[in-house]
């Protein structure tokens, strides 16, 4: 009952699910440099089947400025999900400031 009230009134679950698609971008990326990286290499991620060979080539740099990017937008995303959960923490302990 507390976890529904919990999804309710904070942004927790929008926070959560945008960490979750943060780091499949990431993997995603990881996945395009490494098959980049060694020529002919057919790499999965864990639980999928081995893609098709890609012919096309991979812009490396391009590649590894979209990681920092993912990066520093995971970071952010993370930061905000901590605040949240600080405001819920000290709202249910009820530490309105005594001082």
């Amino acid at each position: 009952m507390l976890f529904g009230l919990v999804d309710r009134i904070t942004s927790a679950p929008t926070l959560k699910a945008s960490l979750d698609r943060s780091v499949e971008r990431s993997r995603g990326i990881a996945d395009r440099v490494a098959k980049a990286a060694v020529p002919g290499a057919r790499f999965s991620l864990p639980g999928q089947d081995a893609p098709p060979v890609d012919a096309s080539p991979v812009d490396v740099e391009a590649e590894m400025v979209s990681l920092a990017d993912e990066q520093l937008r995971f970071l952010a995303t993370s930061r905000l999900l901590e605040k949240t959960y600080n405001s819920l923490r000290t709202a249910i302990k009820g530490g309105g400031g005594n001082g």
